[in-house]
């Protein structure tokens, strides 16, 4: 399990504090609570999809098809829920298990039939995007807040209560902290090095005070938005699954030496199919995050969706080839390529441009990723 040597971890905040500053300088507004607020949301829906990328790219697989299913899934649950007056929960889980049926029959058909990832994913996106525009039927859908859809149209628009999101923060401190002493207390039972305590305790305070500081900023506007929590979740659940499951080395060792993985006995099919159902449950999420932050379900949502996600887990040190990169580094790289796109929408910078800089900083990061993997 390889991750990026100290000095390019280093440079993933020192990227996220230089694209800041530079903001902040062109316009104030961007550090405001009420900007700061909409820029985690959007980190939250980029976030959560390049958690599901992070999994497939460490096998060394790829999905270009990401971006028409968060379309498809979201065009989905809101023709069920708006059109067809389905309640949103059912709707939602209707939607869900779409995306796991179609991720799993695109999972199987690349193990069966040995077909590279990327034929049948370039395919999907085509798929996907044609059933998007057929399930739509090349109209809008608006996404309204009415008392039967609050379960879909709430997931980018509620705040926590400004008690409840300073409880929270208290307890993330609370869950760092015993984290960090189980984990030092496992090392020191099998006679491994670590840390000195002053260095632990020490970065304990910088995260409790930045996660404390995020929050009362949130609360300066409306409260901790809902899709944090949702990536919070995502973030954890993946950060468990590729840490401390046999599952997550799998997907290492798979991506580091595949047929080496066959001849220890790994279940490689297997392992593969898993990755992508677990996608599909990513791509349903984002799906759904992204509908409703757009306010309806038109043919442009989640029009590359997928350069974006392969883009933060290669600029947060994730592998092409497969077999190296962290949650963290994930992480770090979503939210520069939220920053990113966030400044440039407040600075007015015209769309064209736009596309220029997702193309250019994708074109650095996967020439870092070539020179890295040298």
């Amino acid at each position: 399990m390889t991750s990026r040597p100290a000095p390019q971890l280093l440079a993933l905040p020192l990227a996220l504090l230089a694209i800041a500053v530079f903001f902040a300088v062109k316009e104030p507004a961007f550090l405001g609570p009420r900007n700061l607020t909409q820029l985690i949301v959007e980190f939250s829906i980029v976030g959560t999809l390049a958690l599901g990328m992070f999994m497939i790219l460490l096998t060394g697989q790829i999905d270009l098809s990401v971006g028409s299913g968060v379309g498809l899934v979201g065009g989905i649950a809101a023709v069920l829920v708006f059109q067809q007056g389905w309640p949103a929960p059912l709707a939602m889980l209707a939607a869900f298990a779409a995306a796991l049926v179609l991720w799993l029959l695109m999972g199987t058909l690349i193990v069966k039939q040995r077909i590279p990832s990327f034929i049948i994913t370039l395919g999907g996106l085509l798929i996907f995007k044609g059933l998007f525009w057929l399930v739509i039927q090349n109209s809008t859908i608006p996404v309204s807040r009415g008392d039967q859809d609050n379960l879909y149209s709430l997931l980018t628009t509620y705040y926590l209560p400004t008690n409840l999101g300073l409880g929270l923060a208290a307890l993330v401190a609370l869950a760092l902290a015993g984290l960090t002493s189980f984990a030092r207390s496992a090392r020191t039972a099998h006679g491994l090095p670590v840390p000195p305590a002053a260095r632990v305790i020490a970065q304990w305070l910088v995260t409790t005070a930045a996660v404390v500081g995020l929050v009362v900023v949130f609360n300066h506007f409306r409260g901790v938005p809902l899709s944090l929590l949702v990536l919070s979740a995502t973030a954890g659940t993946v950060y468990f699954l590729t840490q401390h499951t046999p599952f997550g080395r799998y997907l290492y060792a798979i991506g580091g030496n595949e047929e080496a993985a066959v001849l220890s006995g790994i279940a490689v099919q297997r392992v593969l199919i898993g990755a992508y159902v677990l996608m599909g449950v990513t791509v349903a999420l984002t799906g759904f995050m992204t509908t409703a932050y757009s306010g309806s379900s038109t043919t442009t949502v989640g029009d590359l969706m997928e350069l974006d996600a392969i883009a933060a887990c290669v600029i947060g040190g994730t592998a092409l080839k497969g077999g190296r990169g962290t949650v963290w580094g994930v992480i770090f790289g979503a939210l520069i390529m939220t920053a990113l796109l966030n400044g440039m929408t407040l600075l007015a910078v015209s769309p064209e441009a736009k596309f220029i800089a997702r193309g250019l900083v994708l074109t650095l990061a996967v020439w870092m990723d070539v020179k890295l993997g040298r």
